[in-house]
């Protein structure tokens, strides 16, 4: 199966941004990578790839190749699953993508407790402060926050999340309690700068309307852990997710307010290619984290596990 030996390679390669980069993925040198690109043009008989010492590009062909080849990888993949699904057993590679603040805290010791159930499967979890392009960096499965971002891939809900309005007793004893989101424009708000919108633009719903409010505010930052620790120190408002800040919620640290407005839809998606989407370890993945958070409840209507 040389062929389909060299789609794969030369999939893995067009997706790369440097061949030094397609070497690290593949754990070989540079110039085996070299050499080997340079068989497989001499074999077709066309040049596959530009390539600079900066950069690659494909060529017409290239482009031709990587469709057709990447779809015709797709069939084999499907026809050799299909074959195996009785007997297919959650094992293999899981690369995943998640954000520092919910990945430390909750998806690293999930996915603890998943290779101990799971002990054929191998996981490496890429934590950023940025979502990350699935395809480009060779991710099979990301974590996002919010509606799944477009029909490129799949998604399925994991957890269901608000964004919540809180701030610390010693705050609000000092300057008082909003009683409309108009308010927030006469407090301190801690901004969290992330994915390029709008960082000091709260956008905020009741359930029955919606409205923006920019809020003021001396402290931004792009970690939302350390924006909590402000709201804990009693420097501000802070709107964060209820997965952040539901236990200082118990606790009382922290207060909720102007109840019942949340911010933007935050519900907890995983999203993948539509090529894993009968993996064994990605549905035994999936189904665990699911389960996982599945007795989740907003802080007074039952013990939350976050």
């Amino acid at each position: 199966m040389k062929d389909r030996s060299d789609l794969a390679f030369f999939a893995l390669l067009a997706r790369q941004p440097s061949l030094a980069a397609a070497a690290q993925a593949l754990d070989v040198t540079p110039p085996a990578v070299s050499r080997r690109l340079a068989a497989l043009e001499k074999r077709l008989g066309v040049r596959l790839l530009n390539r600079t010492t900066r950069r690659l590009s494909l060529t017409p062909e290239g482009e031709r190749y990587l469709e057709d080849g990447e779809a015709i990888l797709r069939d084999i993949e499907r026809l050799e699953r299909s074959l195996a699904e009785s007997r297919d057993m959650p094992r293999g590679l899981l690369r995943i993508n998640a954000g520092f603040g919910f990945g430390r805290r909750h998806l690293g010791p999930a996915i603890a407790d998943f290779v101990r159930r799971y002990p054929e499967v191998e996981i490496v979890l890429h934590l950023s402060d940025r979502t990350l392009d699935l395809t480009e960096h060779a991710l099979d499965v990301g974590i996002r926050f919010g509606p799944p971002p477009d029909a490129r891939v799949l998604a399925r809900k994991i957890a269901s999340n608000r964004r919540l309005l809180c701030a610390a007793p010693a705050y609000l004893a000092a300057h008082g309690t909003p009683a409309e989101p108009r308010d927030l424009l006469g407090h301190q708000c801690i901004v969290i700068r992330e994915n390029h919108r709008a960082f000091n633009h709260w956008e905020l719903t009741d359930g029955r309307q919606q409205t923006t409010v920019k809020v003021p505010g001396r402290l931004g930052v792009n970690h939302g852990e350390i924006a909590v620790d402000w709201a804990l120190a009693g420097l501000g408002i802070v709107l964060r997710s209820e997965w952040d800040v539901a236990g200082y919620l118990r606790s009382g640290e922290l207060v909720r307010v102007l109840a019942p407005w949340t911010g933007a839809a935050a519900d907890i998606h995983a999203v993948y290619p539509p090529r894993l989407q009968l993996s064994a370890k990605l549905r035994s993945f999936l189904d665990f984290l699911a389960g996982r958070f599945a007795d989740y409840r907003p802080p007074g209507e039952a013990p939350a596990p976050w």
